[in-house]
């Protein structure tokens, strides 16, 4: 079985346990008041589920290729590949994640949009700076004031 046939078993097996939580345990521990609403609070995880299990079902059947291409990735070739960039991207990702609360969400995203368009190849130094603190600022104000959900923006020896 080709390598993304396994990862698609895999991440099927993770949507089904995924579902199950959200479809029965979720469910059963909201408050009465909740049950009417239209809404729940596991309503979009039903959603991810059951699209994840559609297209884990996609691979496995192997409905979404036609003719074989040149380009499928080819396991037995699997260290050809740029592993690499992946493995500093998610290396990146974890990083983000434990300096958003110390750092402040204006530095880690634009540290983190920064050095991730790096590792991926970028390197005019003079759009992705700009691009970054824009998209970092625009973000920062659509959930601070838009959604009114708080973020720190700096960090906390600032003390702002």
């Amino acid at each position: 079985m080709a390598l993304d046939r396994w990862i698609a078993l895999i991440l099927l097996g993770f949507c089904l346990i995924y579902g199950y939580t959200a479809w029965f345990t979720m469910d059963a521990s909201l408050a009465p008041f909740m049950k009417r609403n239209p809404i729940w609070p596991s309503t979009f995880p039903k959603l991810l589920s059951i699209v994840g299990i559609g297209a884990s079902l996609i691979i496995l059947l192997n409905l979404e290729k036609g003719e074989p291409k040149e380009m499928d990735m080819d396991y037995r070739r699997l260290f050809e590949y740029k592993i690499g960039q992946a493995l500093f991207l998610l290396a990146l990702m974890v990083a983000y994640a434990l300096c958003l609360r110390p750092l402040g969400f204006i530095f880690s995203t634009s540290a983190f949009l920064i050095l991730g368009s790096f590792i991926l190849g970028e390197r005019k130094w003079f759009t992705m700076i700009p691009v970054a603190l824009i998209a970092t600022l625009f973000i920062w104000y659509l959930v601070q004031q838009v959604l009114g959900i708080y973020l720190r923006p700096f960090p906390e020896f600032l003390g702002v």
